[in-house]
């Protein structure tokens, strides 16, 4: 598979021209995120020294002009900056870190006690994946999205919205975004407690209906970026629903807490801590009593079912921008796809290169069943269901034995024809008998 690995640049490349060409694509919005896949091992994998993209470059005493890494590009960015791979610490991993690539880090699969590599996909607005990454386990997002858009810079793309989670909008990454005349939308985290969050819930105005389940509210921050708050009723239903199972829960713990020593106390105030639901809304007194704290319900309570998305460009309209980001979802969903029906984990081998072109073969299944879907209209289950419906049924006679496929339905001859492919021959395998 180690080809496969040094080729991976150029086919992805190819696979997205040729996805482009067949089905018209346009690459307007380009949605980007991350996961993690878990392995089965009780250690992580040794530490080796990586570049800023997490591959493997030469330890220091040994000779170090090898060509670069498969997709690398030491040249700079046109503003004369230096590109992502040159980021030094600044990238997924800086030039002196040493970690092994399957290695324990924050899990997305809720398995911090096991070693994993992390996984970024970008994918076009109409849910077609058009490139995968894989990094180190230990890597974050905040670095990542620099290699990404680095990446992505050769492809001779015209004008990209990027669309991101909260976890990759940070200042530098949002700077960066911005080259080469793109613009980005991502969402901004409510309770982090930022300037441009506090003064966004604070502005009044009235929320503008945009879909059956969102509200959307543009707010004036700042000159240069747009900002705008997203309001799902059903979800401030169910976040409401949640806080008051989490109040009650809080408030069993801590009843008749004011009975017990202070060294009691400070021991259910440490259990409460490691409970982050629990203990946002724990309040402790001067005195060291406990209490839930009503400032805090009233903080989130202003929350419920609310996002806030700030973008750079300044075309797009508050809905363009609340529902772009709303198909974020389409990543998830290829996310859930790779890990459910593609098979990309468990994963089975134990070479870093060999890892790599297994998520790479799962990245071009992946490929191949958004294609089918965009091309027939219906989603991959409902196909799968239908073409494991076309058997091969074998007759034996004294004459000799032959394979025939069953007919086809109606729906059956509906996905070949509209996938432009022609069906299986009728007789399969034909063998006469053996003579005396």
């Amino acid at each position: 598979m180690d080809w496969l690995i040094e080729i991976a640049p150029e086919l992805e490349k190819q696979v997205f021209w040729q996805v482009a060409t067949l089905l018209d694509l346009e690459v307007d919005l380009l949605f980007f995120d991350t996961t993690s896949t878990y392995f089965e091992r009780d250690t992580a994998d040794e530490p080796v020294a990586r570049d800023a993209r997490g591959r493997v470059v030469p330890e220091p005493d040994q000779p170090t002009a090898a060509t670069p890494a498969p997709g690398t590009d030491a040249a700079p960015d046109p503003d004369g900056t230096p590109g992502a791979e040159s980021a030094g610490s600044d990238g997924p991993g800086g030039a002196a870190d040493r970690v092994g690539f399957r290695t324990y880090g924050k899990s997305k699969d809720h398995r911090d006690d096991l070693p994993q590599i992390v996984i970024g996909m970008a994918v076009t607005r109409s849910g077609i994946p058009v490139r995968v990454w894989c990094w180190p386990g230990n890597t974050t997002d905040t670095a990542l999205i620099r290699q990404v858009k680095a990446d992505m810079r050769d492809w001779t793309l015209s004008k990209i919205v990027w669309v991101a989670d909260r976890g990759f909008s940070s200042a530098e990454n949002r700077r960066y975004l911005r080259r080469g005349d793109h613009h980005y939308i991502v969402g901004e985290k409510l309770r982090s407690g930022s300037a441009e969050a506090t003064a966004a819930l604070s502005r009044p105005g009235r929320y503008a209906q945009v879909a059956e389940r969102m509200r959307v509210k543009e707010v004036k921050i700042a000159d240069h970026e747009r900002f705008v708050i997203c309001h799902n009723p059903e979800a401030a239903d169910r976040d409401a629903a949640v806080r008051a199972r989490l109040l009650a829960q809080l408030g069993e713990l801590i009843a008749d807490t004011d009975r017990l020593t202070r060294d009691e106390r400070a021991k259910l105030r440490g259990i409460i801590s490691t409970k982050p639901g629990l203990n946002r809304f724990l309040r402790v007194t001067a005195t060291g009593l406990l209490r839930i704290d009503k400032a805090a319900i009233r903080t989130e309570t202003n929350l419920d079912g609310k996002y806030l998305l700030r973008s750079s460009d300044p075309t797009l309209s508050a809905e363009d921008i609340a529902l772009g980001y709303k198909q974020l979802l389409e990543v998830e969903r290829g996310w859930r796809d790779m890990k459910q029906i593609i098979d990309l984990r468990p994963i089975y081998h134990r070479l870093e290169d060999r890892i790599r072109a297994h998520v790479l073969l799962c990245w071009l299944a992946l490929v191949l069943i958004r294609i089918t879907e965009t091309t027939t209209g219906q989603t991959w289950n409902t196909l799968a269901t239908e073409l494991r419906r076309l058997h091969v049924i074998t007759y034996s006679g004294p004459t000799g034995t032959f394979a025939q496929r069953t007919e086809l339905t109606e729906a059956q001859r509906d996905i070949y024809t509209a996938l432009e492919l022609a069906p299986p021959k009728k007789i399969i395998e034909l063998a006469a008998a053996p003579t005396a």
